[in-house]
């Protein structure tokens, strides 16, 4: 162990200031918690988890640089500590500071070459990055130590869904789920994936089967019923906020944005649904030069929401509160999160246009409206029930939100929550909107591209028309991140009459958004 970590570990009084800097740091008060950071890094500089936790601090303040000279730090005391290293290239992931976190999973796994989770974490990384035969190679090694281990069994099994050999994949996933694995992950998204695989070769009915069973495994390792009861708790609040809201209300906001050419950037939110398309009209308008577009940043909950929350408001449901925000204060937020986006450029060339591609927080539209009252809002329509059995094959970390996608009936009721909400948006008006169907799109890239361009104030580049190019280019963290590097493709419209008979108890609940959004049932 580590002598200054001792040391620590025998003084009360330090043990103590460094679980008051762990509270605020997971409390979200980054600035005490980076102040008392400082002060113990100081009096125990060889503690490299000092250093890591210093660095999640400083990244919660905005100090990218100080994060990442403490990052580097807690390399240096810990270059053969695998797992502390991963940790830290999760964080640059989550900075978006790609290089360095293929940097890292490289020596986690060089660290300690038996670790099935650092090999794993590579693999992921490496498959993110279209680079599937090195991380196959990843797997294959993990394969050769360990033979019967869950993790490596269903990534093999995912990468030969990945290259098309649907055949071996089907066979390794029903060997795996035959075995019954322990790993909590690979126990759900072993039968998720041969849910998603059996969809793909047309057995729809077994898919469906399951599909179900991974959801209901994913309910007993999961305090599911906690996730749903704080969303439904965050959704009342909602619908308050909403309700006391009036078409003066967002006039008046309007009046107060800032006047032109006091921000650098012309602020823009593209949202809609999950699963609706928002991902590929985020390739293709980020495939504009003027156009700088961010792929689910974490910007606008980290400085906007979450200081709401601190203020009191609860996710920005105090309409009282929200109103009252001073000059100031939305100085402030507009400040912190235009430099908590561009963390993820290094240069931003000619662009004039910040798009935050964000589909849950389309709820949260007045907010965005308050805060940055000028703001050009695009939302992504798709036919709702090919939407709602897209985010039921989705298999993401659950959370607040995705815990609806559990079941088709709350799927069907989180799409509701969310489109109600834009279509009371809709209604109230004062602000500048477009809607885009998906369906549109595909039929016609250019043309639909053309007109959301134009949305923008810009004119159509001959680079929108190649986005799949540059997506091919890059890591996309959106969920579809696979999709969206093929061609414009029309399989997956009208998918949800594969599933007719699970859709239609759904009637009752999504019909009248079929209506509302110009889609016949």
């Amino acid at each position: 162990m580590n002598h200054d970590k001792a040391r620590m570990q025998r003084s009360p009084r330090d043990v103590a200031r460094w679980r008051k800097a762990q509270e605020n740091l997971l409390s979200g008060r980054h600035a005490a918690a980076l102040s008392d950071y400082r002060d113990l890094s100081s009096r125990f500089p060889g503690v490299a988890e000092i250093w890591f936790e210093l660095g999640n601090a400083a990244a919660g303040n905005l100090d990218f640089p100080l994060a990442n000279q403490a990052y580097r730090r807690a390399l240096e005391l810990a270059p053969d500590n695998s797992s502390l290293i991963s940790l830290i290239g999760h964080q640059f992931q989550s900075l978006r500071q790609l290089s360095d976190a293929r940097a890292c999973f490289e020596r986690a796994v060089a660290a300690n070459p038996e670790s099935v989770d650092a090999r794993i974490n590579l693999a992921v990384w490496l498959e993110k990055d279209r680079r599937l035969a090195e991380a196959w190679d990843q797997v294959e090694a993990c394969r050769a130590r360990h033979p019967r281990d869950d993790q490596v069994r269903y990534f093999r099994a995912f990468l030969l869904h990945r290259q098309k050999l649907s055949g071996q994949a089907e066979m390794e996933l029903r060997d795996l789920i035959r075995d019954g694995p322990q790993y909590p992950y690979v126990k759900y998204a072993s039968r998720h994936l041969l849910g998603v695989l059996l969809d793909e070769l047309g057995q729809y009915d077994e898919a469906m089967t399951w599909l179900l069973e991974a959801k209901a495994a994913l309910r007993t390792i999961t305090d599911t019923a906690a996730l749903e009861r704080g969303y439904d708790e965050t959704e009342r609040k909602r619908l308050d906020l909403l309700a006391a809201i009036t078409p003066e209300t967002i006039r008046r906001w309007r009046d107060e944005a800032p006047a032109a050419g006091e921000d650098d950037y012309q602020f823009a939110f593209l949202g809609g649904h999950p699963r609706s398309g928002t991902t590929l009209l985020e390739q293709i308008l980020g495939a504009h030069p003027q156009v700088l577009a961010f792929d689910e940043p974490d910007a606008f909950a980290q400085e906007i929401t979450s200081q709401l929350a601190v203020m009191g408001t609860a996710a920005g449901n105090s309409f009282r509160t929200l109103d009252g925000l001073s000059a100031g204060g939305l100085d402030d937020m507009r400040q912190r999160y235009a430099l908590s986006l561009l963390r993820e450029v290094d240069d931003a060339g000619t662009a004039s246009i910040l798009l935050d591609k964000n589909p849950s927080p389309t709820s949260s539209l007045p907010i965005w409206l308050r805060v940055f009252p000028e703001l050009k809002v695009i939302i992504a329509l798709r036919d709702p029930r090919d939407v709602v059995i897209s985010c039921f094959f989705l298999n993401i970390m659950l959370n607040a939100t995705n815990v609806n996608f559990l079941s088709l009936e709350r799927t069907a009721k989180h799409y509701a929550d969310l489109m109600g909400a834009w279509l009371r948006m809709r209604e109230l008006g004062g602000f500048e909107w477009i809607e885009s169907r998906y369906e549109d799109v595909v039929a016609d890239l250019e043309g639909e591209g053309r007109k959301v361009t134009r949305f923008l104030g810009l004119d159509w580049h001959a680079n929108q028309g190649r986005y799949d190019e540059a997506a091919r280019s890059k890591v996309i963290f959106a969920p579809t991140y696979h999709d969206v590097t093929r061609k414009i493709y029309q399989s997956a419209i009208g998918r949800w009459q594969r599933y007719a008979s699970a859709i239609e108890p759904l009637h009752e609940v999504l019909e009248p958004y079929c209506r509302a959004f110009g889609y016949s049932w």
